[in-house]
């Protein structure tokens, strides 16, 4: 399993633009699917991939590639790429590694996480407090899955923060289509309860905190959710370049 590939920097003009576009469209949709605006079942439709980014179909190709290799997305033969569509028994797997993958990093967030690193954390929940009680639930969505990746970083082991990358993406989409609308993809009073664990050096409290919110999420999980119908430059959060009138 592998997370997002990091930005890559622009040398030249031309050709050397393409790996940089390519990583923009992978993080435009990895960051959808964690966002929650885009869904199990939506659509990616090359051509309008190529319009939005500006590249050839080479280029969008490639990162839909990438994201079919990690999961996130599901290429179908002659009818084009989607969000991947998670069955019951993906759900299951998927959070039991989750909890399998968390457990160890909460270990070790408790051990190595220094005082600053803690402060910082405690930061992030409390704007993820702010938009909780405003209903900002893209924001809300994006700090909640944040608070998890930062407890990762903590933990300083690059592998296991990888795994949890891809696999919060992927809870992202279940949740996405699964969680009643209205619910918080974590709540944070639980949160809270992990971060004070970690700042007391209590490892077993943090990781009991951290394996019954997981729980309390999977259960949470309905299969009556179903996926939306907007437009592919709405559910990626850029602006859609002015329509064709002209018939080409």
């Amino acid at each position: 399993m592998s997370a997002a590939p990091m930005d890559i920097k622009r040398e030249k003009p031309g050709k050397s633009e393409r790996p940089d576009v390519e990583s923009r469209i992978y993080q435009s949709i990895f960051e959808g699917v964690l966002n929650r605006r885009l869904t199990p079942g939506t659509k990616l439709p090359e051509p309008e991939l190529c319009t939005l980014f500006g590249v050839g179909r080479a280029v969008v190709r490639r990162a839909l590639e990438k994201l079919a290799h990690d999961g996130i997305v599901v290429l179908r033969p002659n009818k084009g790429a989607v969000i991947a569509q998670p069955t019951r028994e993906e759900t299951r797997e998927i959070f039991e590694a989750r909890r399998g993958v968390e457990r160890a990093l909460v270990e070790l967030a408790a051990q190595r996480a220094s005082v600053e690193q803690i402060a910082e954390l405690r930061q992030q929940l409390a704007d993820e407090h702010v938009a909780m009680h405003r209903f900002d639930q893209p924001s809300w969505a994006r700090l909640a899955s944040e608070f998890h990746l930062r407890i990762a970083a903590l933990a300083g082991n690059a592998i296991l923060e990888r795994y949890l990358t891809e696999l919060i993406s992927r809870c992202s989409l279940i949740v996405g289509a699964y969680e009643p609308v209205g619910n918080a993809p974590c709540e944070h009073d639980e949160h809270t309860a992990i971060l004070d664990c970690l700042e007391a050096r209590d490892a077993n409290g943090a990781i009991a905190h951290m394996m019954a919110h997981l729980q309390s999420l999977e259960a949470r999980i309905e299969t009556s959710r179903m996926p939306g119908k907007k437009r592919l430059a709405q559910l990626l959060g850029i602006e859609e370049p002015e329509r064709q009138t002209a018939m080409e």
